[in-house]
């Protein structure tokens, strides 16, 4: 039994640690690129989403609006975004296992859509687990859960070109 406790806390010590110094990279075509740590981000407005999982059981995810991070970034939204050059932007999500999602600019922004999209570090009310986390995008309402993605390290701002 000893064991166990002690593994527990390694691991409990092991997670913290890696957490500490994590940072959230907003990156491309930003007016402000920069590092969010999870303290960074625990200072912003927080919103939930609900997702199921593959047995159909929802889970309420907490986390922060991704267009809030993108307008600390200085992504256009709103009327900015409105115009050609401005629609042609997405966000590629980056995790740390290789994969990726993206999601248009136009689709995240509540001038144009209703959509709940937020980057979640907990579920349920506890820490995401470390396979999950520390950062998961949660995508609200979409028919499969394909775009919220585990372990996410980058928001990637770009735009189609010619």
């Amino acid at each position: 039994m000893k064991h166990l406790f002690f593994v527990g806390i390694f691991s409990f010590c092991g997670l913290a640690s890696a957490q500490t110094g994590f940072k959230l990279k907003v990156s491309g075509e930003v007016a402000h690129p920069m590092e969010l740590s999870l303290s960074d981000l625990s200072k912003m407005s927080r919103k939930e989403a609900v997702l199921k999982d593959k047995e159909g059981r929802s889970h309420i995810f907490t986390g922060v609006p991704i267009m809030e991070i993108l307008d600390k970034a200085g992504v256009p939204s709103g009327k900015e975004l409105h115009g050609a050059e401005n629609f042609s932007k997405y966000v590629l999500i980056r995790c740390s296992d290789g994969y990726q999602v993206l999601f248009s600019l136009a689709e995240l922004d509540a001038s144009i859509q209703n959509k709940n999209v937020i980057v979640a570090d907990t579920a349920d009310g506890k820490p995401l687990l470390p396979e999950k986390g520390p950062l998961r995008i949660i995508a609200e309402g979409e028919n499969k859960p394909a775009r919220s993605s585990y372990q996410v390290t980058e928001l990637f701002i770009g735009s189609v070109k010619k």
